[in-house]
């Protein structure tokens, strides 16, 4: 299992920021399916990325936050988005992936063009994919398909906030109630 790059202090991500490929060209994934570069073109152009939805195990119930970049490069469909923090759910997928619980990344899709394989496991070549949703997901059916950065953690500001009101709280509690000897 890969390592998930963390932020450090200075980070200038925005709070819950992740990042990796949702999916790789060019490997067969479990289910036989192997993807040409070029197969997303058309539902990026289309969709872009706010037509993409960000998902939690591809439940269409559980959004959990919003994709903001995708694009294809050399090794396949790279996604860069932002969990939705104030969220349950959102919350639940970010401390699942700053822990290193899970990783996965899992694309849900229809295929417009595909055309029959027999190689290697692969049973199919998808040529042209109709791209509906990226899920964070704990096994994904492309196993190199990973998060690979999860930034702006929070939990540094919730701390300081915390420490903040306890420290407000004792210092009126302390005004009230004068120490006598």
């Amino acid at each position: 299992m890969p390592t998930i790059r963390r932020g450090a202090p200075g980070d200038n991500r925005p709070a819950g920021f992740v990042s990796g490929h949702a999916s790789v060209f060019e490997r067969t994934d479990l289910s036989g399916d192997r993807i040409r570069a070029g197969a997303f073109a058309r539902a990026l152009r289309e969709r872009g990325p706010g037509g993409i939805r960000m998902l939690w195990q591809h439940d269409p119930a559980q959004p959990i936050g919003v994709w903001t970049k995708l694009v294809e490069d050399a090794r396949g469909l790279y996604a860069e988005g932002r969990l939705a923090l104030d969220t349950a759910q959102g919350r639940d997928a970010f401390a699942l992936l700053r822990q290193e619980a899970l990783d996965g990344l899992s694309i849900g899709f229809r295929a417009r063009h595909s055309r029959p394989l027999r190689d290697g496991g692969a049973r199919r070549l998808l040529l042209d994919i109709d791209l509906l949703e990226i899920s964070i997901v704990t096994f994904p059916m492309q196993e190199a398909a990973r998060v690979r950065e999860a930034r702006g953690d929070l939990l540094p500001r919730f701390a300081d906030a915390a420490r903040r009101i306890a420290e407000a709280t004792l210092s009126a509690s302390l005004k009230e109630f004068p120490c006598r000897r």
